[in-house]
């Protein structure tokens, strides 16, 4: 991303705080590309037969990032996370909406050929979205700051120099921390931790 493009967007979402003007326009085409590649990270994360699309989750996610209240933006960094969060719940929303009785309860999609017909096949695992959601909400119970730095670093796409300077935390803090992270959620996940 060009400095410019930094700046414009920077620009304007400090304009959207100082105005109740709508800057979504003008902001869409500047961030979209980007959040459109860390819509399809988060997506390619999941199970196979995932319905929704990235274009879809990008726009669903801006939509609600810009309909919250009057949001005082400390600038793109802070945008584009707050926007992976929207992203990740829009996926854990998706996901249990899926799992309900209502979307067909536990059972899974599968593609019918006649010779696989089988009637013990052991019960697939929950979404993805759904068991990383649940992993999430256990550590942010024991360590708040350990799920920003999640959030940050696995759905934000945030580098450690960045998440460290959005946290206000040193590199080797962000380093040590991470580390505890990933292995206090590989116990909890296997092999869907991050």
């Amino acid at each position: 991303m060009a400095n410019n493009e930094r700046q414009s967007i920077t620009a304007l979402l400090r304009a959207s705080d100082a105005t109740a003007g709508d800057v979504g326009k003008d902001l869409l085409p500047l961030v979209y590309e980007e959040l459109r590649q860390r819509a399809r990270a988060m997506l390619a994360r999941e199970r196979p037969g995932q319905t929704l699309q990235a274009t879809a989750l990008v726009h669903e996610a801006f939509l609600r990032v810009q309909g919250t209240d009057k949001v005082a933006w400390q600038g793109r960094r802070h945008f584009y996370a707050a926007a992976a969060e929207s992203m990740r719940r829009i996926l854990v929303e998706a996901a249990r909406r899926k799992k309900s009785l209502k979307g067909g309860g536990g059972l899974q999609r599968s593609d019918f050929v006649a010779d696989d017909v089988a009637f013990d096949i052991p019960p697939e695992r929950q979404d993805t979205a759904l068991e990383v959601d649940e992993a999430l909400l256990e550590l942010e119970a024991v360590d708040p700051r350990a799920r920003q730095i999640v959030n940050l670093r696995y759905f934000a796409g945030f580098s450690v120099q960045e998440t460290a300077e959005a946290l206000s935390l040193s590199v080797s803090t962000i380093e040590a921390e991470w580390r505890f992270v990933r292995a206090w959620l590989r116990d909890r996940l296997g092999d869907l931790a991050p």
